[in-house]
């Protein structure tokens, strides 16, 4: 298996930052504060975002909406290249403050290794449901009709779309039921498929490092939400030595 997406980090390159699934929206000003205050003093030569970096993404000409300013602002005030992965929402996202979009599958290769990263949810196949809606926005047809729509309606698309998903974890949760996490053998086969190990993604808000056997594992990002109590939200960064998750508060 081979993807378009094939990125290797040029050498001079010491400390690489990977985030994702802030959710970011007019209602989530601590979360963006947050992220502005974490920009201006890490260190990184590149930043990673690997989906959901906004709750829900109508269309580029959100961009004047004023959390999308702020936010473009804190990003370019980072000066450092920014990547950008789609996650399940904030799929229509094309041009952004200098982001500079990822494949939803992409090998990166840095300090002599190679890793595969993805948002998360093409590899949550339990989700029969979901995956079914995926199929369906991420085609061309329907993605067209949506953003043919004013931008007030889209909006309020989003927030239906919302509190319907919302709803339905809800009712997992009473029910009892697990919320589906990436299928293994898909994971192995993604890895095995590029020659490489370990696979890094968000998604499932459950950070950690789980065992996918024969020495390939995934490497989980955590969600963002400094709206709660206590604040919850780290960052992994890869540099030669390894791989290691910080806080990014405090």
């Amino acid at each position: 298996m081979s993807f378009i997406c094939q990125l290797e980090t040029p050498p001079a390159w010491r400390r690489l930052a990977f985030i994702s699934d802030l959710h970011l929206g007019p209602d989530t000003a601590a979360t963006q504060a947050a992220l502005a205050a974490w920009l201006a003093r890490e260190s990184a030569d590149a930043l990673f975002i690997l989906g959901d970096l906004f709750e829900a993404w109508v269309g580029d000409d959100a961009r004047g909406l004023p959390y999308a300013e702020q936010l473009a602002a804190s990003l370019r005030a980072f000066g450092r290249p920014v990547y950008f992965q789609h996650g399940n929402r904030d799929f229509l996202l094309r041009e952004f403050a200098g982001l500079q979009l990822l494949d939803e599958r992409c090998v990166l290769s840095a300090f002599g290794q190679s890793v595969v990263l993805v948002h998360g949810d093409a590899q949550c196949l339990e989700d029969a449901a979901y995956q079914s809606f995926r199929r369906q926005v991420r085609s061309s047809a329907w993605q067209v009709a949506f953003l043919q729509r004013p931008l007030e309606e889209r909006l309020q698309l989003a927030a239906q779309m919302r509190d319907a998903s919302q709803r339905a974890q809800g009712e997992t949760r009473a029910q009892g039921l697990p919320f589906a996490d990436p299928d293994s053998a898909a994971c192995r086969a993604l890895l095995q498929g590029n020659g490489c190990q370990l696979l890094i993604h968000g998604h499932t808000h459950r950070p950690g490092q789980f065992d996918l056997d024969g020495g390939a594992s995934r490497l989980v990002l955590s969600d963002w939400d400094f709206e709660s109590s206590p604040p919850r939200g780290d960052c992994l960064i890869w540099t030669e030595a390894g791989w290691q998750r910080e806080a990014v508060w405090g």
